[in-house]
């Protein structure tokens, strides 16, 4: 999770970047926290999709294999 002086900081940078605009500093700066910020996002929500677990109305497992490979590997990152 991004720390919220970080967050706070993304939305200064964008609200400013509409009206006064920003210099080239406060550009890298907004870029590299975007950057960080999806990254989290993005690692964020993989964590999520590996705790799913597809089931049918039978009980019968159909997650898709295409996630359990993902499990798989991602398991295997970890330890």
């Amino acid at each position: 999770m991004l720390s919220k002086d970080k967050i706070n900081r993304i939305n200064e940078l964008s609200k400013r970047s509409k009206t006064t605009g920003l210099s080239k500093e406060e550009q890298l700066e907004q870029q590299k926290l975007r950057k960080e910020y999806i990254q989290t996002f993005r690692g964020a929500f993989k964590n999520q999709l590996h705790s799913v677990k597809v089931v049918d109305e039978n009980g019968d497992d159909v997650t898709p294999e295409a996630l359990k490979k993902s499990k798989d590997t991602y398991k295997g990152f970890t330890h």
